[in-house]
């Protein structure tokens, strides 16, 4: 009887127990509903312990995503969750103490409100999120993350994140404080856009138009404007695979629909697009899509879709082309990725090419507000440093398939440089001599950036041809002229008092390097350099431009800034010694992959926007019939045919002085790699330099700055010879010469 007893107080003691602490529970949840720590204050509590959202969401039995959103204040935590969250931080609070709070430094505590007198000014803007990367686990230690919400699946293997630099960020703009882009991923039904710094958010829309609607009321993306007068990004949303399915879209195009560069008309997407009232540019619902509504205001609402497993990211520009990473790239570390890029480029808005061209025009708008003194009323104006409008072509500088030369030439006549602009690239190669024959190398070194850094400085004209007979040669005037170079004997020229070897060195008049033969048209950098060689010049006509510019400054700055601060996250940087540098070179892949894909698409922007200036058909339309490209005021052929000859030029300058002053002549030439015969197998064992380690002035110089050299590659002279035997010496060795480390490397 006594036990039974004993077991019922048992019972009863329990029941009572379960009771009070239900009633504590209850105590705690209205406590934490009350008192919850802010948003910023929860992620700088969880990142002073070291742990990663996603140890917080496995302790409370709640997603990844959910505790994201409650370090962002766009989520608060609800019961039963919520006390717990609310004891945990409590407990880290305790421990890792807030600024000015006991346990702290007491010089750096902030002041009492109750002290401040006069009020201050509001601080400045803080960078911009896309320029702070989420940090992420480093698989190969297994150390604890401190990493954006992210569900289990495969990840690429890779160091832990480096602290990116942000001198090319431009400040936080409040409209759109999630970053300029997002990745739109799903996993187990839910739908999740993954943007700049880590932060994750739920997406509640289940079709494409909701999901266009979403992005422009709520989800706050977007980028300003780069100039003032210029206009803001509009978002970017990545579709990856997961997100096709979701939202009914083919993980592949048909061959029908690859050749059109779109969807067929029909499918279910577009006719849920046209339902909502949401519209399509012409070039129609492809890998850039581009949908809107019609504009409230001045306010655009348009939202960008890059549809990544329809091949947007190409990966001859935005990834490794011998082994691609986009494809496997977890949805943060992709919005990690192209939000860096948007930070020190722009938002993409199509390739690398498309992107380069739009920053050009970005950073010089062609028109601005301006007030009527009459009216009081705003209207537009055209801005004088700026392309503002479509001018006639000339002949001479227009692909062989443009509208102008219908009926001038047979359909596959080739023209002559007496017709023809031919403002190239180097593309040389010569038989080494028996001299050079006894080096043991080849080494070849190309120039960074060489495109972009060719455009610094460059005067461009910015208004329409003026034509002109038997002119006298002008350099201030950009242009095109027919002159005859063939007497420009390059082995009659003396720098300082030396003569080179003419016969070694390629011509500075054709990319080929051949002797020109007769008149040919020419850019005004190119007919301007056989006059600083002090030749004679008598031009039998010419097209100029009157307005000219520095049209291109803002952008190489732009295009530098960014290389440069990408560089110096992977280790490169301007303060490195000679070999330091070869080796922070060799090595800066591995420290950081996505660093190493930005350096890619920083360069083929750089590369890619000057191509745009001359955009050809390439099959759009038939042969003479006008394409898209000839559309815009910045199609101008004679910009690009500048830049290239300028690089050429400048390239052909410093062949020169390092052949005056140091003997040394190049065996090849490809682009911007230049291949020189040396006695060992690093850079520094054939460039010239003074008695202190120094290179000569003039000559080519090893460092991470646009227009400075990097090391390209070195083979032997025996692997050489080799090469041209099998290939029957119809090959540019300039263009096979690459280590490991430099594969794929160039514009």
């Amino acid at each position: 009887m006594c036990d039974q007893i004993g077991c019922l107080l048992e019972v009863i003691s329990v029941s009572t127990q379960d009771e009070l602490f239900s009633a504590v529970d209850a105590l705690l949840e209205q406590v934490a509903q009350e008192d919850l720590p802010t948003p910023a204050e929860r992620r700088r509590l969880r990142e002073a312990a070291g742990l990663s959202q996603a140890q917080i969401a496995t302790a409370l039995d709640a997603r990844r995503e959910a505790v994201g959103n409650w370090e962002t204040g766009r989520t608060e935590p609800r019961p039963p969750k919520r006390a717990a969250y609310a004891r945990l931080l409590e407990g880290l609070a305790a421990r890792f103490p807030a600024s000015g709070e006991p346990g702290c430094d007491p010089d750096q505590a902030p002041a009492r409100p109750e002290e401040a007198t006069d009020p201050e000014p509001a601080p400045a803007p803080a960078p911009a999120p896309a320029a702070v990367p989420p940090s992420r686990p480093d698989t190969t230690t297994g150390d604890t993350p401190r990493s954006a919400p992210r569900p289990p699946r495969p990840a690429t293997r890779r160091p832990a994140a480096r602290k990116t630099t942000t001198a090319t960020a431009t400040p936080a703009d409040p409209r759109f404080e999630n970053g300029p882009l997002a990745v739109i991923d799903c996993e187990e039904g839910q739908v999740s856009a993954y943007c700049v710094g880590g932060l994750v958010l739920d997406v509640p829309a289940k079709t494409i138009p909701a999901l266009v609607d979403w992005t422009l009321a709520e989800a706050r993306l977007g980028q300003g404007r780069l100039h003032r007068n210029g206009r803001d990004a509009d978002p970017v949303l990545v579709l990856t695979a997961s997100a096709l399915e979701c939202y009914g879209l083919p993980l592949t195009l048909s061959d029908e629909e690859r050749r059109a560069g779109r969807l067929t008309p029909g499918h279910k997407v577009l006719k849920q697009t046209e339902r909502a009232g949401l519209q399509l540019t012409q070039r129609g619902f492809g890998p850039w899509a581009r949908l809107y509504r019609d504009p409230e205001g001045s306010r655009r609402r348009c939202v960008q879709l890059c549809v990544l497993p329809w091949n947007a990211l190409d990966a001859r520009e935005w990834d490794r082309k011998d082994a691609p990473q986009l494809p496997t790239m977890h949805p943060a570390d992709l919005a990690r990725y192209l939000g860096l890029y948007a930070a020190r480029v722009m938002t993409p808005r199509g390739s690398t090419a498309t992107t380069g061209l739009e920053l050009m025009t970005a950073l010089r708008p062609p028109t601005r507000a301006e007030r009527d003194p009459v009216t009081g009323e705003f209207r537009k104006a055209f801005n004088e440093d700026a392309l503002t409008q479509l001018h006639p072509v000339v002949e001479c500088e227009v692909p062989d398939e443009h509208p102008v030369l219908k009926g001038r030439f047979a359909r596959h006549h080739l023209r002559t440089p007496a017709e023809m602009l031919m403002e190239e690239p180097y593309d040389w190669c010569r038989p080494l001599t028996d001299e050079e024959c006894a080096h043991q190398f080849l080494v070849a070194v190309d120039i960074n950036m060489s495109f972009a850094a060719a455009a610094n400085g460059l005067t461009l004209g910015l208004n329409g041809p003026t034509h002109l007979e038997h002119p006298e040669f002008d350099a201030s005037l950009p242009g095109s002229w027919l002159v005859d170079l063939s007497h420009v004997d390059l082995s009659r020229v003396r720098l300082n008092g030396l003569t080179v070897d003419g016969d070694r060195l390629p011509s500075p008049f054709t990319p080929k390097g051949d002797r020109p033969q007769g008149p040919a048209w020419y850019a005004t950098p190119t007919v301007a350099y056989a006059v600083e060689l002090g030749f004679d010049v008598a031009p039998v006509e010419a097209y100029v431009r009157t307005r000219t510019g520095r049209y291109l400054d803002s952008w190489y700055k732009r295009l530098r800034d960014a290389y440069v601060a990408t560089m110096a996250d992977m280790g490169v940087t301007a303060d490195l010694t000679g070999e330091e540098f070869l080796e922070a070179m060799a090595r800066r892949k591995r420290v950081d992959p996505a660093m190493a894909l930005l350096e890619t698409a920083i360069k083929a922007t750089a590369k890619g926007g000057i191509g745009k200036l001359r955009q050809r058909s390439r099959g759009q339309v038939p042969y003479y019939e006008p394409y898209p490209a000839l559309k815009r005021e910045t199609w101008r052929p004679d910009i690009r045919a500048a830049v290239l000859a300028n690089q050429r030029i400048g390239l052909h300058r410093k062949l020169m002085r390092t052949a005056a002053v140091a003997d040394l002549y190049p065996v090849a030439i490809g682009t911007d790699a230049i291949v020189y015969p040396s006695s060992g197998p690093s850079p520094f064992d054939c460039l010239p330099h003074t008695s202190d380690g120094k290179p000569l002035p003039g000559t080519f110089r090893v460092g991470v700055s646009p227009g400075m050299v990097k090391h390209q590659g070195t083979q032997t002279v025996l692997w050489a010879e080799s090469q041209f035997e099998e290939r029957g010496g119809v090959f540019n060795v300039a263009n096979v010469i690459k280590t490991d480390q430099s594969a794929g490397e160039g514009e």
